[in-house]
C-alpha cells in the first residue's frame, strides 16, 4: 500500500491515540495530508503550537454528531481512521445519552459521510468492554461494532470498505490508571477496586503500529483482535509503588473482574494467525471470508479473555512498559 498518495482523516484526533497515531504517520509513512478532526479548539490549537505543525496536516474543527460537517471534512479523503468516543465508564454510566449521540449516532454519522464522500477504508477503533458489555460505554461500542461492519453490505457495489480494530487497555493513555497509580504514589496509598481483577494491556506504540497493519490488510467486514499480553492490576500497583499500601474500595458498577477481546459465539467464525486473531463477519452476504485461508479456525469453546491469557506480564515486565510514563509524569506531561 503506497501511503504516500494517501488523504488520511482521524476523528477524535487530538486524544492519545490520535497524536500518536499522526505522529508515527508523518515519520514512516509520509503520506500526501493528514486531516486532525475534533471539536476541541484549544487541544488543536496546542497540537498546531507543539510538535504538529507539518505542512501536512490539516485541522477541522467538528463534531462526529454533525454529519454535514463529517460529508465536508472528507472530501477527497482516501482513509477514515474512526477513534473519536466518549470512553469513561462512569461519564457514560452518568450520562447516558450523551454517550449515545457520540458512539452510536456519531459513528453512523461517519461510516454513512465515508460512503457518499467515496472514501475507500474506514477503520473504527474499539475496545476489549465491547465484548459481552457490562457498561453503557461497551454497549455504546458494540453498536458502533455493528454499524460499522454492517455497512459493508450498503457499501458492496463501490470502492468503500469498513473494519474495526479492538484491543485492551493501553498503557498510560487519557484515563487510563497509569496516571492515576503515579499520582497516588505520593500519598504511598493505591485504590484497587478488587486485588483478583486483570486487563488485557498494549502500548501506545503497538496500538498504533497494530491499526496501520490491518489498515493495509484489511478487506473489509473484519474485527481485528491483536495477541497481547495480560496483567493483574495488583501487579500493576506494585510495579507502580513497590511498597504501596493497597486500598480495596469494591468493585464499581459497569466494571468488570476480567475483560474479553473474543466471545466463544464470535470464535466460530474467527481465525488465528500469528500475531492476531481475525473475526469474519458472521453471514458471509458481501466479503470478508478469504481470511479462513490465511489462518487457522479456533477449537470449540475458544474464549479470548484477559484470565485465561497465555501470556502474561509480570511485575519486571510492567515495570518496562511504565518506564515511559515515569519520564513524562515527572516531566507534567503525562495526561490524566
Amino acid at each position: 500500500m503506497d501511503w504516500k498518495n494517501q488523504v488520511i482523516l482521524i476523528t477524535g484526533g487530538t486524544g492519545s491515540f490520535g497524536k500518536k497515531f499522526t505522529q508515527t504517520l508523518l515519520a514512516e509513512k509520509q503520506p500526501k495530508k493528514v486531516i486532525i478532526f475534533s471539536r476541541d479548539e484549544l487541544k488543536q490549537h496546542e497540537m498546531q503550537v507543539g510538535e504538529f505543525n507539518h505542512p501536512s496536516l490539516r485541522y477541522f474543527i467538528g463534531d462526529i454528531r454533525d454529519r454535514e460537517r463529517l460529508v465536508r471534512a472528507m472530501h477527497g479523503v482516501n482513509i477514515v481512521v474512526h477513534a473519536a468516543a466518549l470512553k469513561q465508564v462512569p461519564a457514560c454510566e452518568y450520562n447516558p445519552m450523551e454517550a449515545i449521540k457520540t458512539n452510536i449516532m456519531g459513528t453512523a454519522n461517519v461510516v454513512e459521510a465515508a460512503l457518499d464522500a467515496g472514501v475507500k477504508k474506514v477503520m473504527t477503533i474499539s475496545t476489549d468492554k465491547a465484548v459481552s458489555p457490562a457498561n453503557l460505554y461497551g454497549a455504546t461500542k458494540l453498536a458502533a461494532e455493528k454499524l460499522t461492519v454492517q455497512n459493508n453490505a450498503y457499501a458492496a457495489g463501490t470502492a468503500t470498505r469498513y473494519s474495526c480494530v479492538r484491543y485492551g487497555n493501553v498503557v498510560g493513555s487519557r484515563g487510563s490508571v497509569v496516571p492515576l497509580f503515579l499520582k497516588q504514589r505520593e500519598s504511598g496509598m493505591i485504590t484497587i477496586t478488587d486485588e483478583r481483577m486483570t486487563r488485557f494491556w498494549l502500548s501506545l506504540d503497538q496500538g498504533v503500529k497494530f491499526v496501520i497493519d490491518c489498515i493495509e490488510q484489511m478487506e473489509g467486514g473484519e474485527v481485528f483482535v491483536p495477541k497481547i499480553p495480560s496483567t493483574k492490576v495488583i501487579d500493576l500497583a506494585k510495579a507502580i509503588v513497590p511498597n504501596a499500601k493497597i486500598n480495596i474500595i469494591g468493585i464499581r458498577p459497569g466494571e468488570k473482574l476480567h475483560e474479553d477481546l473474543i466471545s466463544d459465539d464470535e470464535a466460530r467464525h474467527s481465525v488465528e494467525l500469528d500475531s492476531m486473531y481475525v473475526i469474519q463477519p458472521a453471514e458471509a452476504t458481501w466479503f470478508g471470508y478469504s481470511w479462513k485461508d490465511k489462518g487457522k479456525p479456533l477449537p470449540d469453546g475458544f474464549t479470548y479473555t484477559s484470565d485465561n491469557n497465555s501470556e502474561w506480564l509480570d511485575i519486571d515486565g510492567i515495570k518496562k512498559f511504565v518506564a515511559p510514563f515515569e519520564e513524562l509524569f515527572k516531566q507534567g506531561k503525562l495526561e490524566g
